[in-house]
């Protein structure tokens, strides 16, 4: 039904959290991750890499070690497979955390109406997963002209990478937001991170039922955009997967958890 695989720190003290029975044998050969650098996007297509050996795997979720499930096994499951669409955080942000990023060596490729922004957490299907790792034109523009600092407008590759690709060559079959919720109500450079005093059934029914994903952009306007999320034509939640969750929230969450993913049946 799923395959697991894993890119782990190369520290040795990190890599022993994974092996346990549901990761063992599951890690891919790994290189280090600087935030904000092309390595992160390296890491998502080497998973992706991976991933797509076995031809039995159709659909690819990216996650992280701080996300939980917020529906059962088979509702997620469902929403994946009975549709055609990835789900990709996709739009036009005209502020200077969005195109303002955007530099003309991009050109001619990558036109500035083009570049597009979105959280990193993508799930893709099959096809989409092969566009990404055959690709190397629009890839390099990124690794070469998408970095930080001031020269390049402190572009961040994992934010617009998958997101202006995907835009590009198949805008009609990608959705326009992620199927894992983050929360940057906080304003700062890294989304919210929950503790075990926020785990709470409450809490977490309130962002299953979210079904508008919301866009702002990050000129003085702060103009904000919501859209339902629309699955194969219906409105349903927008959220199968939330992060950032703190390691100490464990417990709390496996005493809630199958209350919790109760509450749903099916898409």
């Amino acid at each position: 039904m799923y395959s697991v695989y894993v890119h782990a720190s190369m520290r040795a003290d990190l890599k022993n959290i994974w092996r346990t029975r549901v990761f063992d044998g599951r890690e891919i050969p790994s290189k280090k991750v600087e935030w904000g650098k092309i390595d992160m996007v390296d890491a998502e297509r080497r998973l992706l890499t991976h991933a797509l050996m076995d031809k039995n795997n159709e659909y690819f979720i990216l996650l992280s070690e701080s996300c939980i499930p917020l529906h059962s096994f088979d509702y997620v499951y469902d929403y994946l497979m009975k549709t055609n669409n990835s789900f990709v955080d996709c739009f036009d942000d005209p502020g200077p955390h969005g195109n303002g990023r955007y530099v003309n060596k991009m050109l001619p490729e990558i036109q500035r109406q083009e570049f597009r922004k979105g959280s990193q957490w993508f799930a893709v299907n099959r096809r989409h997963g092969l566009l990404i790792i055959a690709d190397s034109v629009y890839y390099r523009k990124f690794r070469d002209f998408c970095k930080r600092g001031e020269e390049f407008h402190n572009c961040y590759p994992d934010e617009h990478y998958v997101q202006t690709f995907l835009h590009i060559m198949d805008p009609l079959s990608i959705s326009n937001w992620s199927v894992t919720y983050v929360d940057w109500s906080e304003g700062k450079w890294h989304p919210r991170s929950y503790s075990k005093e926020d785990i709470t059934l409450s809490k977490l029914t309130d962002i299953q039922i979210i079904d508008e994903n919301v866009h702002v952009t990050s000129n003085a306007e702060r103009l904000e955009t919501r859209r339902p999320c629309v699955w194969n034509g219906k409105k349903r939640p927008c959220y199968l997967f939330a992060r950032k969750f703190l390691p100490e929230t464990e417990a709390s969450l496996v005493k809630l958890f199958i209350n919790f993913t109760s509450a749903t049946h099916g898409p």
